[in-house]
């Protein structure tokens, strides 16, 4: 009680916003000590707004700020006159959070560049690199829930900031606590860069999809920004492939609003969220949906096919669009060229660069491995066409090395011109280099504790690992939390390893209808979840129209216990659970088993590593 008295006050001296000092006074004064301890415990860079260290807030916001000036300044060549990028979107005190940020570092005599305006966040890692900035901030939590925001950021080289820097920048934040600013000033040191930087942007976007040699047909679609920053951009990036008069905007989510008011969450991977828009697709007679996540940095596609509306999976997507820029650089492909994807995606681009002759590289989860790997490769002479993660990110190294989500767009829609039907272009793939399917779900986590337990529990069923997962026999086993893997040598894993994260992948024999199982259960590191990801690879049974029967059976060989309604995988509908762990005993065996339940009532507070 000492101890957290103590945070108490540390925070009430500290805190200047008299919004968010009210709020912990109020929970001193009606004796809330669980909710204290709790708002009061180690922050985190993207989390839920409100009072308290593991809140965001504008004392979080400074502290973070000046810890990252003082290891730029410590570390950094020049920072002052290199400058940081910093950006924005439209949630909540976005753009009051970017301001106090800017305040420190100008405080600081770094040069901020400014974007004056809410921009899509790859136009943050757009300006490090074109400007040769010494950093980038942008302000934004993405696709979380509206009460979430978020600080990311960009090192010198355009990439989110990785291991050893993340914990080094940390370090910093921990030595700079006090503020030294408070409040919004103006700086001569804050130079604007919206116009600049857009019209560098599209530029480089133009010169991109104008490797394309395909007619510039009109491809009628849906658009919908989900209540985000995308439509102006979108709207200047469809006039490059001369399809203005191609887009319908779903009205109701085409401006920004911060409270996200027609979606549950705004994600375009979550069940409804694109329903307004497939709504007003059949209002229209218009068979292609498109939709850019709030911060526009992902971005996802339902098709119409046989009056049904299929959404597409982040891997179908992500291996349309790469089957499409190799395409551009056929014939003259070699073993230079790279494509890649991280761990838990689908293994159908492996299988395509071998086949076709460029080559494939596996990153650990997240653009901030994806980005730093292919700039790495690049430095070594390698060149990379594209790169994607299953979770709707896509990125195209020549423009930015994160994820985009109004260039996939445009890419998707010059490959549209040239396919026709994107579900039938992705048949003909699967007819030439097998059937690959990705079942993912998550359950919501209550607390890091819970997410850390279920964690163990794994750990702790079999020792060194499980030796079946239902009915199917352990053939691998990595664990990139404790940094095991099964079949190395040494068993050290070939993927760099983390104590923070928590990753396990399980690969499972095959059967008579697949080429064998890959399963990955992790803690999501941006939202309160627990994803699993499970890849069948090369289906020897599979057929398209017999989709959801196979899916079917899938499910009841490997005792993925289902809701009442069938549980439809592609066009995400009727996902109506959340993933439970059981574990069960045999006297020859442990095994642990996911079953899937009605929710009982979600917590989107919580925060995972």
């Amino acid at each position: 009680m000492d101890d957290l008295k103590q945070l108490v006050q540390e925070w009430l001296r500290l805190d200047k916003d008299p919004t968010t000092r009210a709020e912990i006074q109020t929970l001193l004064d009606g004796k809330k000590t669980k909710e204290l301890e709790e708002r009061l415990s180690t922050p985190g860079l993207r989390a839920q707004m409100g009072a308290g260290f593991n809140r965001l807030n504008g004392l979080t916001i400074i502290q973070t700020s000046q810890g990252l000036a003082e290891y730029l300044l410590s570390d950094v060549s020049e920072p002052a006159t290199a400058g940081i990028v910093i950006g924005y979107d439209a949630r909540h005190n976005s753009q009051y959070f970017a301001e106090l940020a800017a305040a420190v570092f100008e405080s600081k005599n770094i040069t901020v560049w400014w974007y004056e305006d809410t921009v899509h966040t790859p136009l943050v890692p757009f300006a490090v690199k074109t400007l040769e900035a010494a950093a980038g901030v942008m302000i934004t939590a993405s696709h979380n829930p509206a009460q979430d925001n978020g600080y990311k950021v960009y090192g010198s080289n355009g990439c989110q900031i990785n291991s050893p820097i993340d914990a080094q920048i940390v370090t910093s934040i921990n030595m700079n606590l006090e503020p030294l600013t408070w409040g919004l000033h103006e700086y001569s040191m804050r130079k604007p860069i919206l116009a600049d930087m857009s019209s560098r942007y599209f530029l480089s976007l133009g010169r991109e999809v104008a490797l394309a040699e395909v007619e510039k047909r009109s491809v009628p679609f849906v658009y919908t920004p989900m209540h985000g920053v995308g439509l102006r951009y979108m709207m200047s990036a469809v006039d490059i492939v001369g399809m203005k008069e191609a887009i319908t905007v779903v009205d109701q989510q085409a401006q920004p609003d911060p409270e996200f008011p027609t979606v549950r969450y705004p994600n375009p991977e979550e069940h409804g969220a694109l329903d307004l828009a497939l709504a007003t697709a059949d209002q229209k007679g218009v068979t292609l949906v498109l939709a850019n996540d709030p911060d526009a940095d992902r971005f996802a596609v339902a098709e119409k096919v046989d009056n049904v509306w299929r959404q597409l999976t982040g891997d179908q997507v992500g291996v349309l669009l790469a089957h499409w820029l190799f395409s551009l650089i056929s014939p003259q492909v070699t073993s230079d060229d790279f494509f890649l994807a991280s761990a838990v995606s689908s293994q159908m681009l492996s299988y395509m660069a071998q086949v076709e002759g460029f080559s494939f590289r596996e990153t650990l989860t997240g653009f901030k491995w994806l980005g730093n790997v292919a700039r790495d490769m690049r430095s070594q002479g390698k060149r990379v066409h594209f790169a994607y993660e299953e979770a709707l990110g896509y990125m195209f190294p020549n423009l930015v090395h994160d994820k985009d989500g109004i260039a996939a767009a445009i890419h998707f829609l010059r490959a549209c011109a040239s396919w026709g039907s994107p579900w039938a272009k992705l048949q003909s793939l699967y007819e030439k280099y097998g059937y690959f399917e990705t079942i993912n779900t998550y359950w919501r986590s209550p607390s890091i504790q819970k997410t850390l337990g279920i964690f163990e529990k794994l750990r702790n069923l079999q020792r060194p690992f499980p030796s079946r997962v239902s009915n199917r026999t352990v053939t691998r086993w990595r664990d990139l939390t404790i940094g095991y893997d099964s079949a190395t040598r040494k068993n050290v894993p070939d993927l760099p390893t983390s104590a923070s994260s928590q990753m396990i992948t399980c690969w499972l024999d095959q059967s008579k209808s697949d080429g064998a199982i890959r399963f990955t259960i992790r803690a999501s590191g941006t939202e309160p979840k627990i994803k699993s990801e499970r890849l069948e690879d090369n289906l020897t049974d599979y057929k398209a129209d017999l989709h959801d029967q196979y899916i079917s059976s899938v499910v009841a060989n490997n005792r993925i216990r289902l809701d009442k309604e069938p549980y439809r995988f592609l066009d995400g509908s009727n996902k109506n659970g959340s993933m439970m762990l059981t574990s069960r005993s045999r006297k020859d065996s442990q095994m642990f088993e996911i079953r899937e339940a009605p929710v009982q009532g979600t917590n989107s507070s919580g925060s995972v590593a």
